[in-house]
C-alpha cells in the first residue's frame, strides 16, 4: 500500500510539473508576441528613418531592416532646422518646471485629503473625482485660457490639463493614508511641528516611491503633449518640440528653409523618411531616460492603489 501511495505521489508531481512547464511555455510565447507587437512600430520608425528614401518609396509590406543603402539624410535635414533646438529648450523647461509644480501641488492635495481631521475631505475628493468624467470642453477652455492672459505663453503649456491630475491626487492620497502611520503625525505634533513642517520633513520623504512614479507620468505627459501647443501657442519661440514636429510633419517644406540645402536635388525625394526621422528625434530622450525610472512604476502604483 505504501509503495502504491509513493507511485501515485510521483505521478502527481510529474503531472504538476508538466502542466507548469506547459503554462510557462505558453506565457513566454504569448508575452513574446505581445512584446514584438509593441516593439515593431518603434523599430519600423527607426528602420524607415535610416532607409534610402527612393527604396522606401518603392517598398511594400513589412520592413525588417533599413533599406539599402542606409542613410542619415532625414536626420541631417531635420537637425538643420533651428526651431528644433528652440523646441527642445522649451520642452526641457516644461518638463522640469511643470513636473515640479505638479508633484508639489499633488503632494499637498494628497496630504490634506489623507488626514481624517480635515472636515471637507470627502466633498473635495468627490469634486476632484467628478473632473475625471466631465469637463468644460475644448472651446470654453480655450476662451478661459485666452481670457486670463495665458495665450502665447509657456504657462499655457504648463497649467491647462497638466498642473494637477485627479488620478495622481487619488494615488498620492491613498498612499499617504495607508502607508504612513498616524502615530508619526501625533509624535511630530507633540514635538512642536506644524502642518507644513510635517508635510515637508516627514510626509514628502516617506512618500518618495509614489512621488517618483507620478513624476515620471507627468514628465512624459509634458514631453509628449502637442495639443496644448496646437491650441494655445502661435508664437514659435514658445513652442515645444512636439509642436514643432507636428508643424514640420504637416508642412514638410519647413525642412527646406536651410540655405545650404540643395532644394532642387531633394524636391522629388519622398517625405516618409523625413517624417520617420522627425518622430524618432522626439523619442530619443524618452528612450534614454525611461529605463532608469521604470523600476519605480510597479512599486509606486502598487503602494498607491486603492486597497480594500
Amino acid at each position: 500500500m505504501a509503495k502504491n501511495n509513493v507511485t501515485v505521489n510521483k505521478a502527481n508531481k510529474i503531472k504538476a510539473s508538466f502542466g507548469s512547464i506547459l503554462f510557462d511555455t505558453f506565457n513566454h510565447i504569448f508575452l513574446g508576441l505581445v512584446a514584438i507587437i509593441c516593439l515593431y512600430p518603434l523599430l519600423y520608425v527607426l528602420w524607415a528613418s535610416l532607409s534610402d528614401p527612393l527604396s522606401l518609396m518603392k517598398h511594400t509590406g513589412i520592413l525588417w531592416a533599413p533599406l539599402q543603402p542606409p542613410t542619415l539624410w532625414g536626420y541631417r535635414l531635420t537637425m538643420q532646422n533651428k526651431n528644433i533646438l528652440v523646441g527642445y529648450k522649451n520642452t526641457l523647461f516644461l518638463v522640469v518646471v511643470g513636473t515640479f509644480l505638479n508633484v508639489f501641488f499633488t503632494a499637498m492635495a494628497g496630504y490634506v485629503l489623507s488626514r481624517k481631521t480635515y472636515l471637507w475631505r470627502n466633498l473635495i475628493m468627490a469634486l476632484i473625482t467628478f473632473t475625471m468624467f466631465f469637463g468644460g470642453g475644448m472651446i470654453p477652455t480655450f476662451l478661459l485660457v485666452k481670457g486670463i492672459g495665458l495665450y502665447d505663453s509657456r504657462w499655457a503649456l504648463i497649467i491647462p490639463g497638466h498642473l494637477l491630475s485627479a488620478m495622481n491626487v487619488i494615488l498620492v492620497r491613498t498612499y499617504m493614508r495607508t502607508s504612513i502611520p498616524g502615530a508619526i503625525y501625533e509624535a511630530a505634533k507633540i514635538d512642536g511641528a506644524n502642518y507644513f513642517t510635517i508635510f515637508w520633513k516627514i510626509v514628502l520623504p516617506l512618500s518618495k516611491p509614489i512621488l517618483v512614479t507620478i513624476s515620471v507620468f507627468t514628465g512624459l505627459g509634458y514631453w509628449n503633449d502637442w495639443t496644448n501647443c496646437l491650441y494655445y501657442i502661435s508664437d514659435r519661440k514658445y513652442m515645444n518640440i512636439q509642436g514643432f514636429l507636428n508643424k514640420m510633419i504637416q508642412d514638410i517644406q519647413a525642412l527646406l528653409t536651410n540655405p545650404d540645402a540643395d532644394a532642387s536635388a531633394i524636391a522629388n525625394i519622398p517625405q516618409v523618411s523625413i517624417r520617420m526621422a522627425i518622430a524618432f528625434v522626439a523619442l530619443i530622450p524618452i528612450l534614454i531616460i525611461y529605463p532608469f525610472l521604470q523600476k519605480y512604476f510597479a512599486s509606486g502604483i502598487a503602494l498607491g492603489a486603492v486597497k480594500g
